[in-house]
C-alpha cells in the first residue's frame, strides 16, 4: 500500500473517532431510580405514574447522562429502616424513603452549586404516586409542559433536560415533549456510518491501485 493510501486510511479512522466523540453528548436531567435489594435500578415509569408501596426506597440523581445505561446512580444511604426511623407507621398511610442526590459540581449548570445529598421519609396516602411523595418531602418541584421533572427543591434554578456537549457546554434543547430520562438510544451516528463508508471506499481504491501497478508493463 502506498504512503498516500496509508495517510487516507488514517484520516478516515480519525473521522470515525470524531463521530464517536460526538456521540458523547448527553442530557442534564433528574433521573429516577428504584431500590432493589442492595442496588439501584433505573425506573421504568416516571414519578407521576409510579405508585410505590409502603417500605419502598426510591432515588433521584441530577447528572449529565447519554442514556439510562450510563446514568449516574444516587449516592448515600439507601436503607428504609434508617431513612424512616423517625417516621412511625400510621393506619391509612404509607411511607416512602427518598434519596435525593443533587449531583456534582461538574454536572451543575453554569453558576450553580449543587446542594448536599439528603434523604427524606414521606408519609402519604396509600394511592399516592412517587411525585406526591417527593412533593411532600422535598417541597418545591418544577416540571416542564410535558411533565418532565426539571427541579427538586429549587435545583437547578433554570433549564430542563437540555443537551450538553462532551465539554459540558449546553446546546439548544430538543423540541418540547422529548423525555430525556427515557432516551436509551446508543446506536451509531450518521457520521460513523459515513466514516465506515469512506474506509471501505479507500480500501477498494488502494487494492485496485496496487493491482494496476503490478499488472503494468
Amino acid at each position: 500500500m502506498t504512503r498516500r493510501a496509508v495517510l487516507l486510511f488514517l484520516a478516515a479512522f480519525l473521522l470515525i473517532g470524531s463521530a464517536g466523540q460526538a456521540q458523547a453528548a448527553g442530557y442534564r436531567y433528574w433521573s429516577f431510580w428504584d431500590r432493589d435489594g442492595d442496588k439501584w435500578v433505573y425506573a421504568t415509569q416516571g414519578p407521576s405514574l409510579a405508585r410505590p408501596s409502603d417500605g419502598d426506597v426510591q432515588g433521584f440523581r441530577f447528572a449529565v447522562s447519554v442514556n439510562s445505561g450510563d446514568a449516574a446512580r444516587p449516592r448515600g444511604t439507601a436503607d428504609f429502616a434508617s431513612i424512616c426511623a423517625r417516621t412511625p407507621a400510621e393506619d391509612g398511610t404509607k411511607r416512602v424513603a427518598l434519596v435525593l442526590d443533587f449531583g456534582t459540581a461538574s454536572d451543575a449548570p453554569s453558576g450553580e452549586t449543587p446542594p448536599a445529598p439528603r434523604t427524606a421519609c414521606a408519609r402519604v396516602s396509600p394511592d399516592a404516586t412517587t411525585a406526591d411523595a417527593l412533593a411532600a418531602a422535598a417541597g418545591s418541584l418544577r416540571y416542564d409542559n410535558s411533565a418532565l421533572l426539571c427541579a427538586i427543591a429549587g435545583y437547578p434554578k433554570s433549564g430542563c433536560g437540555e443537551q450538553v456537549s462532551a465539554d459540558k457546554e449546553p446546546t439548544p434543547a430538543e423540541p418540547s415533549g422529548r423525555k430525556a430520562a427515557e432516551d436509551d438510544s446508543d446506536g451509531p451516528s450518521v457520521g460513523l456510518y459515513a466514516g465506515v463508508a469512506i474506509v471501505a471506499a479507500l480500501a477498494g481504491a488502494a487494492i485496485w491501485q496496487a493491482r494496476r501497478r503490478r499488472n503494468a508493463p
